[in-house]
């Protein structure tokens, strides 16, 4: 009898708990009017800043978004990623509290909530667990994103731009289903934030270009040419009066490194090309016949 104590105390206990983390995150955590269907959700990450799914902004005039205290306020469009399905709004005299990040990585098993806003209905959330913490991930969108979460518990229509929390109500990620065929993911918070401040200096994200075609080959050991990584990517086309061409990237060159990181495959590519490597001239490494050569590319950014 005195176990079954334990135990309903336990429960009851995490029960307020979980129920302590949605009121927790309920002041950061906003209504998204942009799209003429079901409203979205959107976290407080800054002062008068709004992160929110890119996908449920089908417009970028006459945007609204209501706070935890019924407040209906405009907000001003401030920029976009559609490769990670994020975007960033301004909301003047906003005033709530700012969302916390979650001090320690998500991992798997980790007991989480996701969290969104309901028109009229105030919060809403659902319980699980993270099933996988990986990455990168190919979006579809000829970019790969560096990290994703994906859980068990349900987001349910509206929840998209909303947090992933802990159960101290601290925001573990992004939730949306803008990705992957719909599928719900969540971008993890450091990364959702860095994009987000991207966004609000310059309203876009640099995406590298290199202008080639390539697919995978593994490399026997005796064409490696000193490096020890088993693939690499084979150039089957260098655009004209592309950055490839004009560092002398040719035809049958197996690309296996770019300023001083190993590329086995498309994805290790396009997380190199991404940031402050557009526009500067870098070192890329290629096999040719059977040696290693370093070429110097200056790397384009693509529209």
């Amino acid at each position: 009898m005195e176990q079954k104590t334990d135990t309903t105390q336990l429960l009851r206990a995490l029960s307020n708990q979980m129920a302590d983390a949605v009121e927790r995150i309920g002041s950061a955590l906003v209504l998204v009017n942009g799209r003429q269907r079901q409203p979205a959700s959107g976290i407080i990450y800054a002062s008068d800043l709004v992160l929110t799914a890119d996908h449920v902004l089908e417009r970028e005039e006459d945007l609204t978004i209501q706070t935890n205290d019924g407040r209906t306020l405009p907000a001003q469009f401030v920029g976009r990623d559609l490769a990670t399905d994020l975007a960033v709004l301004r909301v003047a005299d906003l005033g709530n509290a700012v969302a916390v990040a979650a001090d320690e990585p998500a991992r798997v098993g980790q007991l989480t909530l996701a969290v969104g806003r309901a028109p009229g209905d105030g919060p809403m959330a659902s319980v699980g667990i993270i099933s996988t913490v990986g990455g990168p991930l190919r979006t579809g969108r000829g970019v790969a994103l560096e990290r994703y979460i994906r859980t068990d518990a349900i987001p349910y229509p509206g929840f998209s731009g909303g947090p992933l929390i802990d159960t101290q109500g601290a925001v573990i990620g992004v939730l949306t289903t803008g990705l992957v065929n719909g599928v719900a993911l969540a971008i993890p918070f450091a990364i959702a934030k860095n994009i987000a401040e991207t966004l609000t200096k310059q309203g876009y994200i640099k995406r590298g270009y290199l202008g080639i075609s390539s697919q995978l080959v593994h490399l026997p050991a005796v064409q490696r040419a000193g490096r020890s990584q088993e693939a690499g990517l084979l150039i089957i086309k260098v655009d004209e009066h592309s950055p490839a061409q004009g560092g002398g990237v040719l035809v049958g060159d197996i690309l296996v490194g770019l300023d001083g990181h190993a590329i086995s495959d498309a994805e290790d590519l396009q997380l190199l090309l991404a940031g402050d490597r557009v526009g500067k001239t870098i070192p890329v490494e290629v096999i040719r016949g059977n040696s290693l050569q370093t070429l110097q590319v200056t790397i384009g950014q693509r529209n």
